[in-house]
């Protein structure tokens, strides 16, 4: 009886394991996060469609050629990704001369008592930077950081299947953002990555780094989201909403692509902190979309201004001026000549309402002015002197 017994939950068990083994014998990867049989065909689009989808006025002709199937599942997902989007990453040299003299001879003194003298004029100074980029349509616009090429007089692009460079132009940038878009000319019909969908990558992803750290062409480095919305300054620019990756990002990394499971670029590669391991940073490819059409078609980024400075109000600024709670934005400063002086706001002023919309902290008008347009005309309710009244604000542009 024992015997018996013990030969049918063998047989149960086996049964059981082979069933288990057949259902879920799949990759690491899990079924419909990624695809890695990536095809390389093309989908046709119009030829007014940019990297992000949308229509552009200045004919630029872009298609789509990261294409991933999603119906596969393969070990090398990485491999291919990086076969396909690789030959759409690309390195920026640039070149910056600046001038510098003695500073013995910048004292009139000295320059009077010694004749000018060797060392008096200025000097030409010629420094070389290095930076990554990628393209973003098939007829030579890149985007890359805007710190990459800042003050440069000579930009240069370097394709993966070419070592002589490509002479490139300044289109638009923004310093704000660390944003900047070049352009190439070329009778050759270039690769190019797409902007994926930012908005959607969570702690965890996967995510490939590709750029040129320490002048390393296309080097590739692997790792995860570690998170997204980090707030960070990096040599005085603050930055609001950065995705944080474990991925190597060294310096060269910078302008260059951080791709997801689908080959589409998630964030660009901008800041490392250098007290640390691991911790890297890029733009979102969310915050790209929202201005690369100002970036392309005015140069800049056209930023509404209100011209205020803030502060919250606290309980005992609420209870200083009257208030019964502390909602609101506190006006602390005025800037010269701008919006809000014109129409009379000042110091000291609470701002209660932006067009009908109530604002309880500095952040909340801030995110109010930032959805306005330049020209927009909008009506502010601010409390004053333990009264309310509204003023009518012609938003400007900074």
């Amino acid at each position: 009886m024992v015997y018996t017994l013990l030969v049918f939950m063998i047989g149960v068990f086996a049964t059981g394991a082979y069933l288990t083994i057949r259902e879920e014998g799949v990759s690491w990867i899990s079924k419909g996060q990624i695809d890695p049989g990536i095809s390389s065909s093309t989908q046709e689009q119009s030829p007014t469609e940019t990297a992000t989808g949308s229509s552009k006025s200045n004919n630029l002709s872009v298609g789509q050629n990261t294409n991933v199937n999603m119906s596969l599942v393969e070990s090398n997902i990485i491999e291919k990704i990086v076969d396909l989007t690789g030959p759409a990453v690309v390195k920026i040299e640039t070149v910056i001369k600046t001038t510098s003299s003695n500073p013995f001879f910048n004292d009139p003194f000295f320059r009077e008592f010694f004749g000018g003298g060797e060392g008096s004029e200025p000097q030409e100074r010629v420094q070389e930077g290095m930076g990554s980029g990628f393209i973003i349509s098939k007829d030579g616009y890149i985007l890359t950081n805007n710190h990459v090429i800042d003050g440069a007089s000579e930009v240069r692009v370097f394709l993966s299947d070419n070592n002589e460079p490509y002479q490139a132009k300044l289109i638009g940038s923004d310093a704000e953002l660390d944003l900047a878009i070049l352009k190439i000319d070329t009778n050759k019909e270039l690769p190019m990555l797409s902007l994926g969908d930012s908005n959607k990558v969570r702690a965890g992803n996967w995510v490939i780094a590709i750029g040129n750290p320490y002048g390393l062409d296309h080097t590739v480095t692997v790792g995860v989201i570690s998170a997204t919305g980090r707030p960070i300054t990096v040599q005085g620019t603050e930055f609001k909403d950065l995705i944080q990756t474990d991925a190597s990002i060294n310096p060269g990394n910078s302008g260059g692509p951080l791709l997801n499971l689908s080959g589409e670029v998630v964030g660009i590669n901008t800041a490392i902190n250098s007290n640390a391991q691991g911790i890297g940073f890029a733009i979102p490819a969310s915050t790209v979309k929202q201005v690369l059409d100002q970036l392309l078609e005015e140069g800049k980024v056209i930023r509404p201004w209100l011209g205020v400075y803030m502060q919250p109000v606290t309980e005992e600024l609420a209870e200083y001026f009257g208030l019964d709670k502390t909602d609101g934005a506190l006006i602390g400063a005025v800037q010269e000549g701008s919006p809000a002086e014109k129409a009379g706001i000042i110091r000291g002023d609470i701002i209660l309402e932006y067009n009908k919309q109530k604002i309880a902290t500095p952040d909340e008008l801030q995110a109010a002015v930032k959805g306005s347009v330049p020209g927009d005309s909008v009506v502010i309710l601010i409390y004053r002197n333990e009264a309310t009244m509204y003023i009518t604000v012609k938003i400007g542009e900074r």
